[in-house]
């Protein structure tokens, strides 16, 4: 076999794997913040090999991100060989309608044919199988051959802390690592956890001297996150900051933390006459949240400060039957529930006081569309990190924490004590309002419409 190819005998193949240039269109998708699964899809593999792919590469393409040089034949290239040699044209004829080199074309013919019989057959599949097995440059990472350098890492990155005095501090028991990101709520093991960029600038701070003890970051995320590294364990991935067990494209996470929010709900395009307070009917909300996982609602109406409080119950079923992976959420401010919820809430005021409804960026509200449509209050989404842009509705989440603080369930209340609550904050002076109550600031304004109408109709 080496005398017809040049090269020792391979193993078979047997089924043609995806190709590389296949796997570089789906990591150009995922760089575009889409899923693995849409991903996959859009390149024409299983989403099971997508997610296979991301998986295996901990989200890292590295060289998968980039071309390969024109000066190698594509897949696309050695398809068209395989027809033109199956139609009995020469090596110079193949070479001139490929605008290749003659000796490129017989190299091919002759490196990366199939030889099973005895014989040289090419097909493209597996000439693009071969060229990627001999394309590859294996290299040791160089965490695996510099053993004081991989020890400096892991000790920097999961080491044990210690007290002033140099005495180990145990911490609490972390649970066994399955592969996914950090416990959501759990004990997390106590470690130095150094970040891979302090590591990295600290050796230099160090070892002035010894440049054997030099790694860039990058390379420490690389050990981390790509299977196969074998120079640190993948479960030390719980010892960074974030504990991903996967990096995260940043793309992906610019889309899909707000992928709720288009241009036709952001505050810009709210009405004018929100912003200055001089017609009511345009309210702010937003949740404050309690422990295991309960909240509620508040609704607050810019002109007379008017609050409103949204029961949020906990849906049937929650903390009784299992948690199911993109199931309904049953904690009561889910997108479904939330919608519902404050449909319920505002159901007997009257239209004009249904003007808009500005709320935070947060996932509760994601089903805004239909809401409107049920309820015709228009939605709009205040920007990222802006919570001045709801300043009535944030100071009056600080008045609510009086009765309901940090740390305690809010579930324990039922409407009729929410219901309470408002009527506290409803009838109590407010300085902006000239020390009436938001109850008789509302009030004034139905009477002035009442007053309106009937001089109208006279």
């Amino acid at each position: 076999m080496k005398e017809l190819t040049g090269r020792s005998a391979l193993k078979s193949p047997g089924r043609p794997s995806h190709r590389r240039e296949v796997e570089r269109l789906f990591w150009k998708q995922i760089a575009t913040g889409v899923t693995s699964e849409q991903a996959a899809a859009a390149v024409g593999v299983s989403s099971a090999v997508g997610t296979r792919w991301f998986r295996h590469r901990g989200g890292m393409p590295l060289h998968l991100a980039t071309d390969v040089s024109s000066r190698y034949l594509s897949f696309f290239e050695r398809e068209e060989i395989a027809v033109m040699v199956a139609e009995g044209k020469g090596v110079r004829e193949i070479a001139r309608t490929l605008d290749r080199a003659p000796s490129t074309i017989s190299r091919e013919l002759r490196r990366n044919a199939a030889t099973r019989g005895g014989k040289l057959e090419y097909r493209a599949s597996v000439a693009q199988w071969k060229s990627e097995i001999f394309a590859a440059r294996p290299k040791e990472a160089k965490l695996v051959r510099n053993e004081p350098l991989r020890e400096y890492v892991q000790d920097r990155l999961a080491g044990r802390i210690t007290d002033s005095d140099g005495a180990p501090v145990d911490g609490p028991e972390e649970a066994k690592w399955a592969g996914r990101n950090k416990p959501h709520r759990g004990d997390r093991r106590w470690v130095k956890g150094w970040s891979p960029e302090q590591i990295s600038n600290r050796l230099k701070v160090d070892f002035p001297e010894d440049e054997s003890m030099r790694i860039s970051h990058e390379a420490i995320y690389q050990a981390l996150y790509i299977q196969g590294r074998g120079a640190l364990k993948r479960e030390l991935v719980t010892c960074l900051r974030t504990g991903r067990a996967l990096r995260v494209p940043r793309e992906r996470t610019r889309s899909a933390t707000w992928a709720h929010v288009n241009d036709k709900v952001l505050i810009s395009e709210r009405p004018a006459e929100a912003e200055d307070r001089a017609v009511p009917g345009h309210w702010e909300g937003d949740l404050i949240i309690g422990l295991n996982r309960s909240a509620i609602g508040t609704l607050v109406e810019r002109t007379t400060r008017f609050t409103m409080l949204v029961h949020l119950p906990r849906e049937e079923g929650y903390g009784q039957t299992p948690r199911v992976k993109n199931g309904p959420a049953l904690s009561g401010y889910g997108a479904e529930s939330m919608s519902r919820a404050l449909a319920r809430t505002i159901t007997d005021l009257p239209e004009h006081l249904l003007r808009s409804l500005t709320w935070d960026r947060g996932k509760e509200l994601s089903a805004h569309a239909q809401f409107t449509v049920e309820t015709g209050l228009q939605v709009f989404f205040a920007d990222p990190r802006s919570p001045w842009q709801r300043g009535s509705n944030e100071n009056t989440n600080g008045l609510l924490r009086q009765y309901f603080p940090k740390g305690t369930d809010l579930s324990r209340w039922t409407a009729e004590d929410l219901a309470a609550i408002a009527h506290t904050l409803n009838t109590r002076p407010r300085k902006t309002l000239g020390w009436r109550t938001p109850a008789e600031a509302l009030d004034d304004h139905l009477q002035s419409l009442q007053t309106s109408s009937v001089a109208t109709t006279d």
